[in-house]
């Protein structure tokens, strides 16, 4: 799956999970912000992350995560490693 395949999967789960308008979603934007995220919203974006990439996702790779790009990197990474694996 290619960078721009992942990056495309995860705004289109963003937008309809969290009903969020797309032209918010953009790299610089602050996911939190953005999403209007609070402690139960997390839980269902990791349930939805799990859900379409296949991998598990522990609270503590939320740490340094702020934007949509941060976002996009921390998913394609994980993607990629476990690809290889």
């Amino acid at each position: 799956m290619s960078n721009e395949e992942i990056i495309e999967k995860i705004n289109n789960f963003l937008v309809e999970e969290f009903e969020t308008d797309p032209s918010k979603i953009t790299p610089d934007a602050n996911l939190k912000e953005t999403l209007e995220l609070d402690s139960l919203d997390y839980i269902d974006l990791v349930v939805v992350i799990e859900s379409n990439f296949a991998f598990k996702v522990k609270p503590e790779d939320f740490v340094g995560i702020n934007t949509f790009q941060d976002f996009y990197n921390y998913v394609i990474d994980r993607v990629n490693t476990k690809e290889l694996v």
